[in-house]
């Protein structure tokens, strides 16, 4: 009998071993990383909102064209190069974005103040003319500098009987002479 109780406990004593092990692997795979775990203050809904508002239109649209095919690497990396931030911080609003779809929302502008003819003028990104003509003489001004809106100041500054008031806003809005803005505004003031 006691040839056998030896082998009986070092069976024992193996088993003992084996599942304390075991419930040690399992309670350190239960054990979230801490890359995984919410961070404080971290709302999923807030985060798509600010990743969706870092990306032009092209880029939200091909982003949400890859989530869409379930190609969620391939989405992460075009968020990475779009946005230059980190691969966590990629894949972090990739999942927000998945997880709480944003429709794209164009970047406000802001919002200047009602310009005046004191203003310094303002380049456009097109060239704008205006023609005037009484009988056979007419006259064209091209600038980047006018709009319909300065224009329509002008004409409303030369029909009211101010052409001075009216040449000298020409003249900042142009590339043009006060002499060349006179002629044309008294092609204006009918």
């Amino acid at each position: 009998m006691e040839s056998l109780l030896i082998p009986i406990l070092i069976l024992v004593l193996a088993g003992a071993g084996v599942l304390l092990a075991y419930r040690a692997l399992g309670r350190r795979g239960a054990r979230p990383r801490p890359e995984a775990m919410p961070q404080p203050g971290r709302d999923p809904v807030e985060l798509a909102r600010a990743a969706a508002a870092k990306l032009t239109q092209e880029q939200h649209r091909r982003l949400y064209a890859l989530i869409a095919q379930g190609q969620a690497m391939a989405a992460i990396k075009l968020y990475f190069e779009a946005t230059g931030e980190g691969l966590r911080a990629s894949r972090d609003a990739v999942g927000a974005l998945a997880a709480h779809p944003q429709p794209f929302r164009a970047p406000e502008a802001p919002q200047q103040a009602a310009s005046d003819d004191d203003d310094a003028p303002q380049r456009f990104p097109y060239r704008y003319r205006a023609i005037a003509s009484k009988g056979d003489v007419t006259r064209e001004v091209s600038s980047n500098m006018l709009n319909d809106e300065i224009y329509g100041r002008i004409r409303t500054l030369a029909k009211s009987g101010d052409t001075e008031a009216a040449a000298t806003a020409l003249t900042r809005h142009s590339d043009i002479s006060m002499k060349q803005a006179r002629e044309f505004i008294a092609l204006l003031d009918d």
